[in-house]
């Protein structure tokens, strides 16, 4: 099978201010073929360091695959259920014998009819932990067929993990790292770098991402285009694109604190890893180490480093893009001003004045 490579342009917006669990300041590599998007997420870079950063936030992680058995009736399978509390060290030991850096977090069960589906989520250090969660499921159906003679195997993924799909569960459950990136925005900084108002983007994420999604028939989602910034920081850092099916079920809340404004992005499904398939690239590697993701010596800090570092990026797209939709015609002016050829690349490279 032949192989080709296709260069994707890649710009380093920032550098991006953070604070809470990361105080750092960070220029943050994008990979993209949407011109426009260099700019506009360097616009929100600029915020972030005239108000004293991004506040960002880890409050879960872990990463999951589901298995499917069946058994003769829901009574033999409810059973089952019961009794698995009592293997957890077995459990515990089965998965942690998978991997060096496999841990079972916890597991949830679900009966439909004779089928049992078990959802296990596991920590994974510092890799997204895809094969590392289907190598430990593996094992314990394995050990959960043999354990169980009634049982049958059905399918080492059951699709309630849920992996590249929309859902309910992973927002619920939590799948990857559940990130949080916050922001004050006082009103004079709204006027003089994003060219509107505190109060005008408050009412615009409520009528377009809240009301409009509503009506759209979004699941879990409220934002403008959270999949844009995934994509190219994924892109650029040797992550699973399509993992931003879910990485982007997201939601930005806004509200107005004495005349400014504050600002959010939750992002409850955010999948990345610093280690594993994809890392061995040259630019890859590169670009970790820029981000400050390349330390080896605590499992699971790079990875967590470069979740925190990605959702500050996404709130720096996010609040741009709502600023400037805010004005009419102004969307539609950038678009046709960075889309025509090379003047598009000389002027996202002007760092202070996006």
């Amino acid at each position: 099978m032949s192989q080709s490579t296709i260069p994707i342009p890649c710009q380093s917006i920032g550098p991006v201010q953070l604070c809470g669990d990361i105080n750092d300041s960070v220029n943050v590599p994008l990979a993209t073929f949407e011109t426009p998007l260099w700019p506009s997420t360097n616009r929100g870079a600029k915020v972030s360091r005239l108000c004293n950063g991004i506040r960002v936030t880890l409050i879960n992680e872990c990463m999951t695959r589901s298995i499917v058995v069946e058994g003769p009736d829901a009574t033999t399978l409810k059973q089952v259920c019961d009794q698995l509390p009592n293997h957890k060290e077995t459990l515990s030991a089965l998965v942690a014998g998978t991997s060096r850096f496999a841990q079972l977090k916890e597991w949830h069960t679900q009966i439909v009819g004779n089928l049992l589906y078990i959802r296990l989520a596991i920590i994974s250090g510092d890799a997204s932990g895809h094969n590392m969660a289907t190598k430990a499921a593996d094992a314990v159906i394995h050990w959960l067929c043999s354990e169980y003679s009634a049982l049958r195997y059905v399918s080492i993924s059951g699709n309630i993990c849920t992996d590249k799909k929309t859902s309910a569960i992973n927002g619920l459950l939590g799948r990857g790292k559940y990130v949080v990136a916050e922001l004050l925005v006082p009103a004079d900084v709204c006027r003089k770098v994003l060219k509107t108002s505190p109060e005008a983007i408050h009412a615009l994420n409520t009528k377009k991402n809240l009301i409009g999604s509503l009506l759209a028939g979004s699941l879990r989602t409220a934002n403008a285009h959270f999949a844009n910034m995934l994509l190219a920081s994924y892109l650029a850092t040797g992550q699973d694109a399509a993992n931003i099916v879910e990485g982007s079920q997201g939601i930005v809340y806004t509200d107005l604190r004495d005349g400014d404004l504050y600002f959010s992005v939750t992002l409850p499904n955010l999948i990345v890893g610093t280690v594993g398939n994809g890392k061995h690239h040259a630019f890859v590697a590169e670009h970790l180490k820029q981000l400050g993701c390349d330390d080896a010596s605590s499992p699971g800090k790079s990875g967590r480093r470069l979740a925190l570092i990605i959702a500050a990026t996404v709130l720096c797209g996010e609040i741009s893009l709502l600023a400037a939709q805010t004005n009419p015609g102004e969307l539609m002016q950038a678009h046709v001003q960075f889309e025509r050829g090379d003047a598009a690349y000389q002027h996202s490279s002007n760092k202070d004045n996006p």
